[in-house]
């Protein structure tokens, strides 16, 4: 992973921008010596975001299990009809 200064990304965006799009890794940014942001390419974006509506829909799944929210084969196959018309 590379790391630039926030100046640098200031000064060479082009270039920064230039090289993750190419290289398609992320680019660590510090500012005042510390980590600022993470500059990733958008296909990488999108597929941490597609990534994390997965698993927060596999957490809700497990939520409503434990809390007795569920159906019976048949009453899902019923409420499906329904709901696809």
């Amino acid at each position: 992973m590379k790391t630039h200064l926030v100046t640098t990304l200031k000064r060479k965006a082009t270039k920064i921008l230039a090289e993750l799009e190419e290289e398609g890794t992320p680019v660590l940014i510090t500012e005042h010596g510390k980590p600022a942001a993470y500059l990733v390419d958008v296909r990488t974006f999108e597929s941490l975001q597609n990534r994390v509506r997965i698993l927060e829909g596999i957490a809700r799944g497990e939520k409503a299990i434990q809390q007795g929210r569920v159906l019976t084969h048949s009453q899902a196959k019923r409420k499906m009809r329904r709901w696809l018309g």
